[in-house]
C-alpha cells in the first residue's frame, strides 16, 4: 500500500512540476503585410486641417514591438483633384498633413506607395449628430448595481446614419468601442451607452461620437466580434485577418490591413458623481 501511495505521489509531483514549465509554441510567421491606420477625424468646432496617418507592418506573435514603415509616399485627393500630402515625422511611420480641408459628404481617395507597391482606398466624410447631454444612472446594468452612462443626441430625420462610439475611462486602459445604425430611432433622440463595474466618484469619462459610412459600420461589426471584449483596442493588429477597404493596385493578392475612414466627430467628458 505504501509503495502504491509513493508511486501516486511521485506521478502527481511530476505532473504539477510540468505545469509550471513555460511552453513556447513554434508558430508559423507569414510575410509582413502593410497595416494602414488612416482615420481622418474632423472634430466639430475645429478646422480639421491637422491630420495623421500611421503605417506599420504585421509581425510575429511573440514580437515585443510593432515595426513602423518609413520612407513611404502618402497623400489624399478629393473629388476636385486637390492633393493633400502627408509628410513623415522622420523614422516614426507617422505621416502628418497640416493643410487638410474636410468637407461633409465629400469623397476622398488615399494613396500609399511603399516598397514598390501602390495602395488605394476611397471613402466619404460622414457627419455626426451633436452630443446634447450625458446622464448617469447608478442602478444600471442587468443586476441594477452598475454605474450606467448615457450620452444623448438627436439623429437627423430622413437619412440613414451610422455611428461609432468610443468611451475612454480614467481608471483603466481599455477603450470601449461600439457601433450602431439609426434603423430603429431615425429622426429621434437616442443615446450611446456604457457600463463599467469599476467606476467611482471622481472618475473621468471621455466620450467621442463618430459619423461613419455603412461599409465601415460593417467592417467594425466584424472587427469587434473578432476582437471580442478582451481588452486593448480594435485598431491594434487584429487576432485574425479582417480585410478593410485598401486595395493593392500593384499586386491585388498582397493586400494591406486597416481602413481609410473619414468622420465628423463630437466629443465631451463627464466626471462620475
Amino acid at each position: 500500500m505504501k509503495k502504491i501511495l509513493y508511486i501516486s505521489t511521485l506521478i502527481l509531483s511530476l505532473f504539477l512540476y510540468s505545469c509550471e514549465e513555460v511552453v513556447n509554441v513554434d508558430l508559423d510567421t507569414a510575410s509582413p503585410r502593410l497595416v494602414v491606420d488612416a482615420s481622418i477625424n474632423w472634430e466639430q468646432g475645429t478646422d480639421g486641417s491637422q491630420q495623421k496617418i500611421k503605417l506599420t507592418t504585421t509581425t510575429s506573435y511573440y514580437s515585443p514591438t510593432v515595426p513602423v514603415v518609413s520612407g513611404a509616399t502618402v497623400f489624399v485627393t478629393n473629388s476636385s483633384n486637390t492633393v493633400f500630402d502627408f509628410i513623415e515625422i522622420p523614422i516614426t511611420g507617422e505621416y502628418v498633413c497640416m493643410n487638410f480641408i474636410p468637407q461633409l459628404n465629400e469623397t476622398y481617395t488615399l494613396t500609399v506607395i511603399s516598397n514598390g507597391q501602390t495602395y488605394n482606398a476611397t471613402e466619404t466624410l460622414k457627419s455626426v449628430a451633436s452630443i446634447q447631454d450625458i446622464v448617469q444612472n447608478n442602478e444600471g446594468g442587468f443586476t441594477g448595481d452598475q454605474i450606467e452612462i448615457k450620452t444623448f443626441f438627436t439623429d437627423p430625420a430622413g437619412e440613414d446614419n451610422y455611428y461609432m462610439f468610443k468611451y475612454k475611462y480614467s481608471n483603466r486602459n481599455k477603450l470601449d468601442y461600439q457601433v450602431n445604425d439609426d434603423q430603429f430611432f431615425q429622426g429621434n433622440s437616442f443615446f450611446s451607452l456604457t457600463n463599467n463595474d469599476d467606476l467611482s466618484t471622481g472618475d473621468r469619462i471621455d466620450v467621442t461620437h463618430y459619423g461613419i459610412s455603412r461599409s465601415y459600420y460593417n467592417y467594425m461589426n466584424i472587427l469587434l466580434s473578432v476582437a471580442g471584449n478582451t481588452g486593448g483596442s480594435p485598431f491594434q493588429s487584429p487576432p485574425a485577418t479582417v480585410r478593410g477597404n485598401l486595395i493593392n493596385a500593384t499586386n491585388f493578392d498582397n493586400y494591406a490591413l486597416g481602413y481609410f475612414r473619414l468622420s465628423e466627430t463630437d466629443s465631451s467628458n463627464y466626471i462620475v458623481e
